[in-house]
């Protein structure tokens, strides 16, 4: 894969090279899985709402993490939160493990009060632990079969190394602030979790920013490649995407809950979002227990 030439045309994926929604509840590859298939070499990507965690189990390479080169070696952990711009340039043969998991997920398992979502927030590289180690092989392990309640022992053990890798940050310090997104995009994100529900408008979010419309949308450009009013749908459906994979409360009634007065309308603006009907996605998903 050739290398990316410019910020501008960082491509933006569910996972590299697809435009599909996450075909599970979680998505487990080895790094050479799709690596031989791009020569070993990632150009710069971004995953809207899917995060990442990589272990090499063996050889290595280079990261590119929001700009930044890390060197990778065995048993380091990658993390790469959903949104930040990464690619990788692995020596031909590196062994190791990808994890994939849906902003859904996270929303579910990270309590705000924790600070976990803060600290996950920061693409870097850490050492990997045995318990990592450990945790990711039980994943894939779970991920290969199809057991009963296999769904709910993935996102059990995924949220366990989530939290390990969390920790690591946390114990290492690896939050530098070089790193983190514009304070004014923090704060329209910590506005859109507030209100979305309200089904607040472009102009209602600049507003409470004291800023233009147009320079809201150039700021989420900037730290996402997506327009603010992409990122404003986006965190309806990524609402709806979770009450439909994490409750079994009819579609009409999620509607409802979204602020919408029409279930009809909601459905259309799902569909058109995610390429499935409410019933749909819920039905793709639920294949996975």
């Amino acid at each position: 894969m050739s290398a990316t030439p410019a910020h501008r045309t960082v491509q933006t994926y569910n996972l590299f090279g697809e435009s599909g929604d996450l075909p599970d509840v979680v998505h487990c590859e080895t790094i050479a899985a799709r690596s031989v298939l791009h020569e070993w070499e990632f150009a710069p990507h971004r995953h809207p709402r899917l995060h990442q965690i990589l272990l090499i189990e063996r050889g290595g390479g280079q990261a590119t993490l929001e700009g930044r080169t890390h060197p990778l070696r065995p048993m380091r952990i990658v993390n790469v939160p959903a949104g930040d711009v990464h690619g990788f340039s692995f020596k031909p043969g590196t062994q190791g493990w990808v994890l994939t998991v849906s902003a859904e997920m996270l929303d579910e398992v990270l309590t705000p009060s924790e600070g976990l979502r803060r600290v996950l927030a920061h693409s870097t590289v850490v050492r990997g632990t045995p318990e990592m180690r450990s945790a990711m092989q039980q994943i894939f392990s779970e991920f290969a079969g199809r057991h009963f309640a296999r769904a709910h022992l993935l996102r059990a053990l995924s949220a366990a190394l989530i939290g390990l890798v969390a920790r690591e940050m946390a114990a290492n310090g690896r939050m530098p602030g070089g790193m983190t997104k514009p304070d004014l995009f923090r704060r329209f994100e910590a506005l859109l979790d507030q209100h979305f529900l309200q089904h607040w408008t472009v102009s209602d979010y600049a507003a409470a920013l004291s800023i233009t419309p147009t320079h809201l949308s150039r700021l989420t450009r900037a730290a996402t490649g997506h327009a603010a009013s992409h990122l404003i749908l986006d965190r309806v459906i990524r609402e709806a995407r979770r009450n439909l994979v994490y409750t079994n409360l009819p579609v009409s009634t999620i509607a409802y809950a979204l602020g919408f007065s029409d279930p009809a309308y909601f459905s259309r603006l799902f569909s058109g979002a995610t390429g499935l009907s409410p019933r749909g996605f819920r039905d793709k998903v639920h294949k996975g227990d």
